[in-house]
């Protein structure tokens, strides 16, 4: 930081000469038409020393920002001639250029990021994809102040050499106006008069082309894509949009397709609902819930009762599990989804062509197809796996007789989650994580999780891999190594597999039209949810880039606007807000950025922290832990992230979810009544907690001054 001052402080002093000795006079068109003949003449004895010169007064009034790059630039016509003078200015100006890059970028890129970092992701993402594509564009119009270009350019992420290469092919021919203009030296009356409205038509133009071009590009690609099909299209369609899949992208993106009155049908080969209703989100807190219950009536004696007796029979509790899936599944079932207007099919849907699905032998044609097929639960690649009682999250339902000693194999919130249940059920539970729980979280938060498990009597074995599965008569064991390169056999009634969940992309034609899968298993899609074919989109788990029903939800909004509407308007996927909860006790609750993101990143951010334990309510409900963690912009009260962990901090989140989405800060939360005495205090809470970090100190001084004075 000491090292930038001085170079601020250079660089300053040097720019204050400049003006201090009016430099500036020299680089006047009266001074070029003056000394025009004895600086060919001076070219014409010493050309080497003349180029040398003046590249390095171009260099240096570049890499200063100095004023003056037109009158050089008109000099290097006036002095070298037309194809001399060209290559010349070019690469002096682009030398400068890029010292100007290099220098903004040292002094202030950092400060900047740190600072502004979550408003600039979207503009770094889009230099890193097309960053060449931008620089050229701007650098071929020249009216935009290049000494500008450069500067705003090193505060981004943008490579030196895509800087260099794309600023030096893009000043070539605003440079060749004013080098040739150069030439006629004498002729020029005034600066103005060089570009006139036609020519800077004329260069907006060639701007746009490297746009055109790519656009023009695409679209041949697309069409040439379209054209082995060209046999396949029909003359009329059956439908405007099929999609495939019932579970919560499907459901969304058939509703709203029915609501605008297009002709929609939806495709489900199993049970609609998807795996949230059927396998996840909804089993998995029904199964919570009586979880809990067993688990408050244990600690009964911190309400004041001295004794509970509990008795329960595990195969009732699972049947409580399907009687709440029933209860739920009239919501996503075919007779509303048909009352709606949504055409439902069961079956298997296979993709034939872009414009046609293949469903029980028969071919339904539509304009649109949205590809909504989910998530299944990823297999670990064990040996001796296929040998043993294992189970996933979609299998797991299943059990009527509960497992005495169970492992469970995954950290993540589902491996959590299901831990932690089936412990307060009674069962011996052990589980073993490759890596670390609960990766996407503060380690904060992790702490006081990992805590509760292990209070719940879990063994946890982080930095433990799994090495195979072995299996003798009724004996049943799972083999680990721990980071020590110890092996360690666990014996177990039923091996939970909860290592992930990967996207359902196969079996539905998408191998046959060549639409490509990402490195993430994923659909690979654009921002506004299209596949390589303009027609067909998906959205979901199996798009990405999050496995959360309601962001699923959120795409099938997009995913069918586009789809429907999209000859007039196509809509990106915002991700700018997105919250998410794992439902242990406690929960963890977050949105926007993690401490650790923002340190990764490099994001300036201030933490204030609420705890629990000071909540009325909580100390109420015995349930006085966990923290309420707000990242704000350094010195502001605008919210950049918030970690809740406690007792429904996936409740207590959704207010900072809609500050966030709208724009509010701190200060409104603060100013919002809350009811007394709830859970939702603890937003109120934290806000002010940032309130008195921020009290305007020098000014209650003076107010404290005044209430003295007043008193006498």
């Amino acid at each position: 930081m000491k090292q930038r001052w001085w170079m601020l402080a250079l660089i300053g002093l040097l720019i204050g000469l400049f003006f201090a000795f009016d430099l500036g006079r020299f680089l006047s068109l009266e001074a070029l038409k003056a000394s025009h003949e004895d600086l060919q003449q001076a070219y014409q004895e010493q050309p080497l020393m003349i180029i040398g010169i003046y590249s390095l007064t171009y260099i240096v009034m570049a890499a200063l920002s100095l004023p003056g790059a037109t009158i050089m630039t008109l000099a290097g016509g006036a002095i070298f001639g037309l194809w001399a003078g060209i290559p010349i200015v070019v690469i002096s100006a682009t030398i400068g250029a890029t010292f100007a890059f290099w220098v903004s970028r040292y002094i202030l890129r950092d400060t900047v990021q740190r600072r502004f970092g979550d408003r600039l992701a979207t503009i770094n993402a889009g230099l890193e994809r097309d960053g060449a594509f931008y620089l050229f564009s701007l650098r071929l119009v020249p009216v935009f102040p290049f000494f500008l270009i450069n500067l705003l350019m090193g505060l981004t992420t943008i490579r030196s050499s895509t800087f260099f290469w794309a600023s030096l092919f893009g000043m070539v021919a605003g440079t060749s106006v004013y080098v040739n203009a150069g030439t006629q030296i004498a002729a020029i009356t005034s600066l103005s008069g060089i570009l006139s409205p036609a020519l800077i038509g004329s260069f907006i133009l060639l701007a746009i082309f490297p746009w055109l071009a790519r656009w023009g590009t695409e679209l041949v690609k697309t069409r040439r894509l379209y054209a082995r099909w060209a046999w396949a299209k029909p003359a009329q369609f059956d439908r405007n949009l099929i999609v495939i899949g019932g579970g919560a992208a499907g459901l969304v993106t058939s509703y709203i397709a029915a609501v605008t009155r297009a002709k929609v049908t939806l495709v489900e080969g199993h049970k609609m609902g998807g795996d949230c209703l059927n396998y996840g989100c909804v089993p998995s807190k029904a199964l919570i819930r009586s979880a809990s219950f067993l688990k408050q009536a244990k600690n009964s004696a911190a309400l004041g009762i001295a004794n509970t007796d509990v008795d329960y029979n595990f195969a009732d509790v699972m049947a409580r599990v399907q009687r709440v899936v029933k209860a739920i599944e009239p919501h996503d079932s075919v007779e509303r989804y048909t009352k709606l207007g949504v055409e439902v099919l069961t079956g298997e849907a296979r993709i034939t062509n872009p414009w046609s699905v293949e469903v029980n032998g028969q071919t339904l044609t539509t304009r649109a197809i949205v590809i909504a097929t989910g998530a299944s639960p990823a297999i670990p690649n064990i040996p001796g796996l296929e040998t043993v009682n294992y189970y996933t999250s979609d299998t797991i339902w299943s059990l009527t007789e509960r497992p005495e000693r169970l492992v469970v194999l995954g950290g993540g919130p589902i491996g959590c989650e299901l831990a932690q249940t089936f412990a307060r059920l009674g069962c011996q539970v052990t589980q073993v994580e490759k890596f670390n729980l609960m990766m996407r979280e503060d380690q904060d938060a992790v702490a006081l999780v990992k805590t509760a498990l292990q209070a719940d009597d879990i063994r946890i074995l982080t930095q433990t891999e799994a090495l195979r599965c072995e299996k003798e008569a009724d004996k049943q064991q799972l083999v680990v190594c721990n980071e020590q390169g110890q092996e360690e056999a666990i014996p177990f009634d039923a091996l939970l597999c909860a290592v992930g969940r990967a996207p359902r992309t196969t079996g539905f034609g998408l191998e046959e039209l060549d639409i490509p899968i990402s490195s993430r298993r994923t659909v690979e899609v654009n921002e506004k949810l299209q596949t390589i074919y303009p027609n067909i989109y998906a959205c979901g788990d199996v798009a990405g880039p999050f496995q959360f029903t309601h962001t699923a939800a959120h795409q099938a909004w997009y995913a069918s606007v586009n789809a429907l509407f999209g000859d007039f308007k196509r809509f990106k996927v915002d991700y700018s807000v997105i919250p998410w909860a794992t439902f242990t006790d406690p929960e963890v609750a977050r949105v926007g950025l993690s401490e650790e993101e923002a340190k990764t990143r490099n994001i300036a951010y201030e933490i204030t922290r609420y705890n629990l334990d000071d909540l009325d309510r909580a100390i109420a409900d015995e349930a006085a832990h966990g923290f309420v963690k707000v990242l704000t912009v350094p010195g502001k009260d605008r919210i950049l992230g918030v970690t809740i962990v406690g007792e429904h901090a996936s409740d207590l989140l959704a207010e900072f979810v809609l500050a966030m989405k709208h724009g509010l800060g701190l200060n409104k939360i603060l100013g919002t009544i809350h009811t007394y005495p709830t859970w939702s205090e603890a937003s109120k809470y934290a806000a002010g907690e940032w309130k008195r970090a921020h009290a305007p100190q020098r000014i209650l001084d003076w107010v404290e001054k005044f209430h003295t004075k007043r008193r006498g």
